[in-house]
C-alpha cells in the first residue's frame, strides 16, 4: 500500500528536493487565471487560451480518477553569478533555467521512475505533468506546501528559494494532503522595483494575489515566446538578454542563501556566451549547439532577433560587421532588429 510518507521518501530518492501532496480539487487560482487571460496578460501565447485554458481549472480533465496531486520540485541553482552581477558587454545572457539540459526531459524521466517505484507497491491510475501540461502547477505546489507564490509570480521556498523546476503526478490514490505554505513576501518590493520593464503589475484585487505578470512587458516573453518583433519602444530595456530573464529572481532576498543543486544535468554549459559567436551561427549550428536545451524554443529566427537587440544595447562598435551581415540576410525579422541595433550603436558612438 502507498501512503504519503512512502511517496515523499521515494520522491527524494528519485532526486526531488521538494515534494508535497494536495487534493485534486480545483484551486482558487483558476478564477485568477481566467481574469489574467481576460486582461490580455498572456500576450500572443495562444496555447494558454481556449480549451487548454478550461482544462487548467481542473486536473480531472487530464485524469478523471484523480484524487491526489503529488507536487514535486527540483533545484537547478548553480554557483555561477547572477545576471545583475554580469557586466561584460560582449556577452549575452541566457536564463539560468536553460544553462543545462532540457528540464522537461530530466523531470519527466525522474517522475516516471517515481511512478514505477510506487506502482511496484500498489496499482493506480496516474498522469505525469511537466509545465507543458495544462495544470496550474504553482497553485497546486503552493497548496501542497512546496512554497508560496511570490510577488514576482514565481514559487518561492523558504529554504531553497525560487530556482526550482516544478512537476506534478496526478494519481487515483487517496493520500493524506499537506497544508499550504504561508505567504512570506510581506511588503518587499525588490522584484517589482528591479524589473526594467515594469512587467509585475498590481492586480487591484481585495483578496488573492496582489501582483501579476503582464507577459507583454516581460523580457522572457519577448526572447522566448514572441514570434514577431520586439516592441521598438521596449528594445532598449531588454539589455543583453538573448533568452529569458532572471532579474526578478536575482534580486529576491530568499535567493541570497539558495543552495546550489548537485544535478549534473543542470550544470552550466552556456550562461553568458559571446554575442559575436551567436550572431554567426547558421541554423544547423544553432540546432546542434542547443539540441538538448530549452533555448531551441525561441527558434533560430527569434534567437538571432534577440542577439541583434543585445548587440545594439551593448553599444559596442565592434559588433558592426556582425550586425551588417544579419541586416543583409534574408530573414525579415532578423533584418529589422539588426538595422535597429546598427542605428543604436551609431547613436552611442556619436554621443
Amino acid at each position: 500500500m502507498v501512503d504519503a510518507a512512502t511517496v515523499k521518501s521515494l520522491a527524494r530518492e528519485c532526486g526531488f528536493e521538494l515534494v508535497g501532496i494536495t487534493t485534486a480539487e480545483p484551486p482558487a487560482e483558476a478564477g485568477y487565471y481566467s481574469e489574467w487571460l481576460a486582461r490580455g496578460y498572456a500576450g500572443e501565447m495562444g496555447y494558454l487560451y481556449g480549451k487548454r485554458a478550461e482544462m487548467r481549472g481542473d486536473v480531472h480533465s487530464l485524469l478523471p480518477s484523480a484524487q491526489s496531486v503529488i507536487a514535486l520540485g527540483m533545484l537547478y541553482n548553480t554557483p555561477a553569478p547572477y545576471s545583475t552581477q554580469w557586466t561584460d558587454e560582449e556577452l549575452g545572457w541566457i536564463s539560468r533555467y536553460a544553462w543545462g539540459e532540457d528540464y522537461h526531459e530530466v523531470m519527466r524521466a525522474r517522475m516516471r521512475e517515481l511512478v514505477e517505484r510506487l506502482q511496484a507497491l500498489d496499482r493506480f491510475e496516474y498522469k505525469v505533468c511537466v509545465d507543458t501540461s495544462p495544470v496550474l502547477e504553482r497553485a497546486y505546489a503552493q497548496r501542497a506546501g512546496l512554497g508560496w507564490i511570490g510577488h514576482n509570480t514565481c514559487l518561492i521556498n523558504q529554504k531553497i528559494g525560487s530556482w526550482v523546476f516544478l512537476g506534478e503526478v496526478l494519481v487515483s490514490l487517496d493520500l493524506e494532503p499537506d497544508g499550504p505554505a504561508p505567504f512570506r513576501c510581506g511588503t518587499c518590493r525588490r522584484c517589482i522595483d528591479a524589473c526594467p520593464t515594469e512587467a509585475i503589475v498590481p492586480t487591484g484585487r481585495p483578496e488573492g494575489p496582489a501582483y501579476a505578470l503582464d507577459s507583454r512587458l516581460c523580457i522572457s516573453y519577448w526572447t522566448i515566446e514572441l514570434r514577431g518583433a520586439v516592441p521598438e519602444e521596449h528594445r532598449e530595456q531588454a539589455g543583453r538578454h538573448v533568452f529569458g530573464c532572471d532579474i526578478c529572481q536575482d534580486v529576491c532576498p530568499w535567493n541570497r542563501r539558495a543552495p546550489s543543486g548537485g544535478d549534473a544535468a543542470f550544470a552550466p554549459r552556456m550562461a553568458a556566451p559571446p554575442l559575436e559567436r551567436l550572431a554567426a551561427l547558421t541554423e544547423a549550428e544553432f540546432e546542434e549547439m542547443f539540441r538538448s536545451s530549452p533555448v531551441r524554443r525561441a527558434g533560430y529566427s527569434g534567437f538571432l532577433r534577440s542577439v541583434a537587440v543585445a548587440m545594439g544595447n551593448s553599444g559596442n562598435p565592434r559588433f558592426r560587421e556582425a550586425l551588417e551581415k544579419l541586416a543583409a540576410g534574408g530573414d525579415k525579422l532578423v533584418r529589422e532588429h539588426a538595422c535597429w541595433a546598427l542605428e543604436r550603436i551609431e547613436k552611442v558612438v556619436v554621443t
